[in-house]
């Protein structure tokens, strides 16, 4: 089977999406990504990643498809009745994406296969909308040092959110045991469709911005959906601070506070700025791909999705001004450096693209 393209034209319209480019593309074509459910959710995750580019997908679930899943599981059609649900799902990635490894895998996830199915994973997914298989999969991606991306859909709403030991937070410390009852179940309670396919889409954005370093994933928060009002919710918890992990009592989530930006600085201002005797640091946080294409003189690179990381090789008193191609991927960069101590950053408006026009028509558009 051919490896996937990351510089192939299917995927040129995330390419040029603000942090990605081809990098990012080649992040997914390389990542294995394990997704337990080919049900309501998987029917929307699976799909979505296969589409993105996600090199191997493997998809666990032991279930055959009853025709009271066709409403909600779209993986599935009326000629797949009886057959095992990773085997329809794996035909349908194949019509999607037929240069994608999508792994069958007809059998329960519990903790007796769990770490085998892990092995060299980046990431892990639940998706069945069983509390004990979740509690499994936490468990499992917290001894392989991976993230959790998780999901739960019934009756008109839908939950998000993603745990990843490692990095400070599990679904146990939301709840550290399981209920004593099974919860809400679709046979019993119904589901709305639909409430599968905002629920499984928020999965598949979870999972992307996990692979490709992009945005904030929703680690240690709770995105809520109600189907029925349109509206969602955010809960924040946190890790407990004893071995108990005692459970924080949730609330709704404020809009997290944003570190103050000094200010923009236009061209002309800059260019007057970079010609003294005292010029700010210049960051382009672009993709390496762009910097080849066109780049201002003495400009130090570090791609966006690098720069948590990096930030330390910058001098956090220097006046650092950052650009990216049109001032999106750099105005989010300057409030990340303000954030981590920086005093005086700045973001440069319009990007390079605005510096082209108005100071150095020699500098390259794209």
């Amino acid at each position: 089977m051919p490896a996937i393209d990351p510089d192939s034209p299917r995927y040129a319209r995330q390419r040029v999406l603000p942090g990605w480019g081809t990098d990012a593309q080649r992040r997914l074509a390389d990542a294995r990504v394990v997704v337990l459910g080919a049900g309501g959710l998987g029917s929307f995750v699976v799909p979505s990643l296969v589409a993105a580019g996600v090199g191997t997908v493997v998809v666990v679930d032991d279930d055959e498809v009853d025709v009271t899943n066709l409403h909600r599981q779209l993986l599935h059609a009326p000629g797949d009745l009886g057959r095992l649900k990773v085997e329809s799902a794996a035909d349908a990635a194949y019509d999607l994406s037929p240069d994608t490894d999508l792994v069958p895998a007809a059998i329960r996830f519990d903790e007796t296969v769990a770490d085998e199915l892990l092995a060299g994973a980046d990431l892990l997914v639940e998706g069945t909308d069983d509390i004990l298989t979740r509690y499994a999969a936490d468990d499992a991606a917290a001894r392989a040092g991976i993230p959790l991306v998780w999901g739960s859909a019934a009756k008109f709403s839908g939950q998000v959110g993603v745990s990843w030991d490692a990095r400070g937070v599990s679904y146990r410390d939301l709840f550290p045991e399981p209920p004593a009852d099974a919860g809400l179940s679709c046979e019993i309670d119904g589901i709305l469709p639909t409430v599968c396919t905002v629920t499984g889409g928020m999965m598949a954005g979870e999972v992307l911005k996990l692979l490709t370093g992009i945005g904030e994933p929703l680690l240690g928060r709770v995105v809520v959906y109600d189907g029925l009002s349109g509206r969602s919710r955010e809960i924040a918890y946190r890790r407990a601070e004893d071995a108990a992990k005692r459970p924080v009592e949730p609330e709704p989530a404020r809009p997290a506070p944003q570190p103050a930006v000094p200010g923009d600085v236009a061209p002309a201002a800059l260019a007057g700025e970079l010609a003294s005797d005292a010029p700010p640091l210049l960051l382009d946080v672009r993709e390496p791909w762009e910097a080849q294409i066109a780049t201002i003189a003495g400009a130090t690179l570090i791609p966006l999705p690098e720069l948590a990381d990096r930030a330390g090789e910058l001098d956090r008193a220097a006046s650092v001004v950052v650009y990216c191609h049109l001032g999106v991927r750099s105005e989010y960069a300057a409030r990340l450096l303000a954030g981590s101590g920086f005093a005086n950053v700045r973001n440069l408006v319009g990007g390079i693209d605005a510096w082209s026009r108005t100071v150095d028509p020699a500098v390259a558009r794209y």
